[in-house]
Order: structure tokens, then sequence, then C-alpha cells
């Protein structure tokens, strides 16, 4: 009997150890910022205002929701967001309300100004400078580095390892491949002479390779570019993806438009309608990117 209860005793002490270490640091935290800069805190932060709808939607993703009490304007995914106090945009932040919420920790992104984070600073107000991801592999470190923020160390983690399945099981998936289709993705018509697409160093260019495509704008020389009509037409894109259609562009209306008529994409009905979100913001959702696209080129390599 005495054994026993000696065993039963070990075994509650060491689940309550591996509990233990099971949990977020609770300590102060020192990380670096994406702007090269020491940022401190005293503990996981507890009261987080989001500049950047790609931020909001890691905070949410990891399970710190709960901690976030604003976002910017542009933050409408998950839906649970869209109900929090906006604190501005494009047209400027409201800093007299940022500081009456009283963070502990306003998470900025790197379309948020240097001189935006100084100002926040200056009112007593610790900043945390969220870099984009210059690949998959960064949006996991990102995920990780919000995850220490917020004391989701082990949330993060968990969804970093279901990110990487998902991006291996596309991988495994295209590995069948046995073509490579042009891709011409939208973004702007409003002049269909010269519409704007998305070039090098875009993740709409990083995630169409890895889909196993080509981007008619890889070798563009700039990041967003206009490509001509006669250009357009030269490269005679398999596919052409609607980031506009959110504007009401449709299928139907590109295949009216004049000199469009002998588009390979055009002829073939290959013309899709794409949440522009999925690639424009480096969060989580960008995994749902890639699946999406491998799908639209390669459709018989998903088939159940």
């Amino acid at each position: 009997m005495k054994k026993t209860f000696s065993l039963f005793l070990i075994l509650i002490l060491a689940g309550v150890l591996l509990s233990a270490c099971a949990q977020p640091t609770q300590g102060p935290l020192t990380i670096t910022d994406g702007l090269g800069r020491e940022v401190k805190l005293m503990g996981p932060a507890q009261r987080i205002i989001s500049l950047a709808a790609s931020n909001t939607e890691i905070l949410f993703a990891i399970g710190a929701g709960g901690q976030v009490v604003a976002r910017d304007d542009l933050s409408d995914y998950p839906e649970e967001a869209v109900n929090l106090p906006g604190v501005g945009g494009y047209d400027g932040y409201d800093l007299e309300k940022i500081t009456s919420l009283q963070p502990d920790l306003v998470l900025a992104a790197e379309i948020n100004s240097p001189e935006l984070v100084q100002s926040i600073e200056n009112l007593g107000i610790t900043v945390f400078y969220l870099g984009n991801p210059a690949d998959i592999n960064g949006l996991y470190e990102n995920l990780r580095i919000v995850g220490r923020l917020t004391g989701h160390e082990s949330d993060a983690a968990g969804l970093v390892q279901s990110l990487q399945k998902r991006v291996d099981a596309v991988e495994m998936a295209l590995s069948g491949a046995t073509t490579t289709p042009k891709v011409f993705y939208e973004i702007d018509a409003t002049d269909p002479s010269k519409p704007w697409t998305a070039g090098p160093g875009t993740y709409h260019d990083q995630l169409i390779r890895m889909a196993h495509a080509q981007n008619v704008a890889a070798n563009a020389a700039s990041m967003y570019p206009q490509i001509s009509q006669e250009e357009l037409i030269v490269q005679d894109p398999d596919y052409i993806l609607l980031a506009d259609s959110i504007y009401g562009i449709t299928p139907e209306s590109v295949g009216e438009r004049p000199g469009w008529a002998g588009i390979k994409a055009v002829q073939e009905g290959n013309l899709f309608p794409f949440d522009s979100d999925l690639l424009d913001r480096p969060g989580p959702r960008l995994v749902d990117g890639l699946e999406t696209l491998a799908h639209i080129f390669h459709p018989e390599l998903f088939a159940k």
C-alpha cells in the first residue's frame, strides 16, 4: 500500500512539473522587432492594439483574440475582430483613442511607418514592429514571435505545425504536376489597356510559383507594375485571376475588352475572381491562398 501511494505521489508530481514546463513564460520578455529594436515587456501582453489586418489575423489565429482591445480600420477578419473599436488606418491613426484604451502593447507592421511607431512610443506605450516575412518560413517565425509576446507560445507552435502539414500536402500533390501554366494576376484594370499586377518580390509571385505556375509579370521592373495590353497578348496567360472582382470586374466583362478575346485564358474560360486578402496579408491565410492557387492551376491533382 505504501509503495502504491508513493508511486501515485510521484506521478502527480511529474504531471505538475510537465504542466509547469508547458506553460508560456510569464516573466519579463525582451524580443528584437523588425526595426532592430529590443522591445521589453514585463510579461505577455494582455491589452493589445493591432495596427494591421495581418497582425489581427495572427493574433486571433494563435488564440490571443481575447487580448485584443482595438484594431485598425482594415481588420475585417475574423468576424469577431470587426466588433472591436477601430483606431484609424490609411487616413491616420487616433493617438488619443489609442492612449485612452491603455494598451500594454501596440502591434505594428510594415504598412505602418517608423514615424508612427515613434509617435506612439512618445506617449509611453510599448510598440512592437512585426516585419513582413520574406517567405513561408518567415511567416512561421512571425507566428512564434507573436506567440511569445502574448503568452500563446504553445498555440503558435501548434498552428505552425498545422500550416506546415498543409503546405507539405500541397507540395506533395504538385510533385505530380506536368505543366507550369502562365498566370496573370489582375489588381486594378481601371485602364484595361495597362492593368496593374503583382510582380517580383510579392507574395503573389512567390505563391504562384509555389503553386507550380508562372507569373507573367515575374520579370517586371517593380513589385506592382502596369503591364500593357500588347505585352499581355504576347505573354498569352493560361489563367487570369481577378483580384479586382471586389470592384465589380467579372470574367464576362474581361472577355468584352477590346483585344482580349485572343488571350488563351479568355478563350478557355480560365478567368477566376480571387480573394486578394489571401495573398495581400502576410498572415496564416497565405496558406489558404497557396491551396486555392494550386487547386485552380492543377485541379486534376486534387480531385477526390
